[in-house]
């Protein structure tokens, strides 16, 4: 019996100058509208692995059924999360204390006054890249939130089986930028008609969502979400829902595109550039 065919489906994703397939749990087509994809900010390219693994491969989702069956010792190594810089160990505990149910911070545990928000928008580089340059965003953390499985690494995450999608944790001080602001900055960025995926990423991983913190974060966004609507012909794709324990990605994914060397200053206007790719240096 077939068993790989039987359970694994395949995405379209972006590799060097061509395209690969990596196994996902569902594929969509690409957004029609080349009006609205010329007018978005590019969408960096994430890798299918680790930088520092030699085989860039994608983890199937029969991997995942072993890892399951017969523990995850030889599957891969975890996340350290105490190696992350601030918030990531927070959010890594927050999640790990709330497993067996839904609860996500409000508040950031350590400085009260920053209020937490959540985003996910396709690859998560260029995403957290915008948020650092907006005043008022004091701590960004990229990594996997709205799935049930716990602690989950980025090979899992792209192999499709733990529900989880690439997304951000802004810590923001509402003294200094609204949560309306915030949700400017998204809907700039993102095509919110295009299902699972934006840019050259897709995969339900890649899924675009607003998650809210707060019945007053949720009443903001139902309303934007409203508004959002009479822009568009299609039906908005984005996920709109409360947000579910935020588990922090691996080191080398955090502020990555600020270390690869672009502007991170705040009201900084570059455009957001992919990695290696030619074009859009």
């Amino acid at each position: 019996m077939a068993l790989p065919f039987l359970l694994a489906h395949f995405a379209l994703s972006r590799s060097g100058g061509g395209f690969a397939l990596v196994f996902s749990p569902t594929t969509t087509a690409r957004s029609s509208s080349s009006l609205l994809d010329n007018a978005r900010r590019w969408q960096p390219r994430c890798p299918s692995s680790s930088p520092r693994t030699e085989s860039r491969t994608t983890t199937t989702r029969v991997d995942m059924i072993f890892q399951k069956f017969f523990g995850g010792g030889a599957f891969e190594a975890g996340i350290d999360y105490g190696s992350l810089d601030h918030p990531g160990p927070e959010l890594a505990m927050a999640a790990a204390s709330s497993e067996g149910s839904s609860r996500a911070l409000t508040v950031s545990k350590r400085d009260p006054e920053l209020v937490l928000a959540s985003f996910a928008g396709g690859c998560f580089w260029g995403l957290e890249l915008a948020y650092q340059r907006v005043p008022g965003v004091v701590y960004t953390t990229v990594g996997y939130t709205q799935g049930r499985e716990v602690r989950p690494t980025y090979t899992q995450v792209c192999a499709g089986a733990t529900g989880h999608t690439e997304a951000l944790a802004v810590y923001y001080d509402p003294k200094e930028v609204s949560y309306d602001n915030l949700l400017d900055v998204f809907f700039k960025r993102v095509d919110p008609t295009t299902v699972n995926g934006q840019g050259n990423d897709f995969g339900r991983q890649y899924r675009t969502g607003v998650y809210y913190h707060s019945e007053e974060q949720e009443s903001i966004a139902r309303a934007r979400f409203t508004n959002e609507q009479l822009l568009y012909s299609k039906p908005i794709a984005t996920e709109l829902k409360s947000a579910m324990p935020f588990w922090p990605a691996e080191k080398y994914h955090q502020q990555y595109l600020a270390k690869g060397g672009q502007n991170a200053e705040k009201n900084a206007v570059e455009t957001i550039a992919a990695m290696g790719d030619e074009d859009h240096v």
